[in-house]
């Protein structure tokens, strides 16, 4: 079981901890389809039990990742809430105050502070796409807008009106950071917080942008052009490096990824790269063999049915199945050869039915027709 305040991953897909990576992925299918937002139009719950269970797959179907959550619980350089399964190992002291009573000792050797106005990466960003078997299989691309954080192009990303200054924060120097010196039974205590004249931003706008507010940072909503290669599955995680939310102090952006959703097909069965389909004959046509025609992808398949085929025999039509997203060619595509029988007969289909019964010296159930019914019951 996780540890409290922490999600057990297994918990959320509904799979046992020794689950093999075909049983989480069919799980992952299973709950995404059913908690999808576009099946729950409007539903918040729905919308978060997603998102959980997309969290869920994207550890447990990585080997790495898995491997490291089975053995720490967490996923990444550190565990939720910090180390040691949440609990602070100094006695309440935080990592900052320790870190603090480190660097009064021994000067900080060894340590580095990441200030508050460097450069950092912006967020990614994940959204869902549903598209068809047959989008997937032929590929296509598609017009996605994303919503996204991004910098100011009225003062690229400054904060300031153009034609303004920006002025460094005297109290700070332009760091944003200052040191807080506390006095202790054991000493002075150092602590290098943020600064309060400029918040930590180490510079000072007197004359706010009319676009974003000072902020340097605005929403808008960007298209994009996504490519979605052929033989991707439900689960496929598409990346589109730097699409995601905006850096900060001049950082890169972040990535998108677009987690794919592929609804099932009428025609067609998917099982990896192969493709499973059904057909029906007759009878006389699985005696004594014909030639059908089976809608692939690509358009009508030619299928030999030989002499004799039995019924549930599955014949194979070979590269018609679905392209190998991580390889070359593609499946196979399986035919099940279904034999309708008839409910019904005439005269003379029965009649010939009889026959060769007769011929083949098989015992059949006597079943007259309507005449003959009737002419029996009248003759007495």
């Amino acid at each position: 079981m996780a540890a409290p305040g922490k999600k057990d991953y297994y918990e959320i897909l509904g799979v046992p901890r020794n689950a093999s990576p075909d049983d989480i992925k069919k799980a992952y299918r299973k709950l995404t389809r059913k908690y999808h937002p576009d099946a729950n139009p409007g539903n918040a719950d729905a919308e978060k039990k997603f998102k959980e269970i997309n969290e869920a797959n994207d550890v447990l179907s990585d080997a790495q990742k898995k491997a490291q959550y089975d053995q720490f619980g967490f996923v990444g350089d550190a565990p939720p809430g910090g180390g040691y399964g949440g609990r602070d190992p100094f006695g309440g002291m935080g990592g900052d105050i320790f870190g603090d009573i480190f660097d009064n000792f021994f000067g900080g050797m060894g340590r580095s502070r990441t200030a508050p106005n460097a450069p950092r990466r912006g967020s990614d960003l994940e959204m869902s796409m549903r598209i068809t078997l047959e989008t997937a299989y032929k590929g296509a691309t598609r017009e996605v807008e994303v919503p996204r954080e991004e910098n100011c192009h009225r003062c690229s990303g400054s904060g300031a009106e153009p034609g303004t200054q920006v002025e460094t924060c005297s109290a700070c120097g332009g760091s944003g950071q200052v040191e807080r010196v506390t006095n202790t039974p054991f000493g002075q205590m150092v602590q290098v917080v943020a600064c309060v004249q400029c918040r930590g931003a180490g510079k000072i706008i007197k004359t706010r942008c009319t676009e974003c507010g000072g902020h340097g940072r605005v929403r808008r909503n960007r298209k994009l052009d996504v490519r979605i290669p052929p033989g991707v599955d439900t689960g496929t995680r598409l990346r589109i490096s730097g699409e995601g939310e905006g850096g900060r102090n001049g950082g890169p952006p972040g990535d998108l990824f677009i987690l794919l959703d592929v609804t099932p097909d009428s025609r067609f069965q998917r099982d990896g790269a192969d493709l499973h389909a059904k057909v029906d004959i007759a009878m006389p046509q699985a005696a004594l063999g014909t030639t059908v025609s089976i809608p692939t992808f690509d358009g009508v398949e030619k299928l030999e049915i030989p002499s004799g085929t039995q019924p549930g025999s599955v014949l194979r039509i070979k590269n018609r199945g679905m392209p190998r997203l991580r390889g070359t060619g593609n499946g196979d595509m399986h035919i099940h050869v279904r034999v309708s029988v008839p409910k019904s007969l005439s005269e003379t289909a029965r009649k010939l039915l009889t026959e060769l019964a007769a011929e083949m010296n098989v015992e059949v159930s006597e079943d007259k027709g309507l005449f003959s019914k009737l002419r029996d019951k009248f003759a007495g």
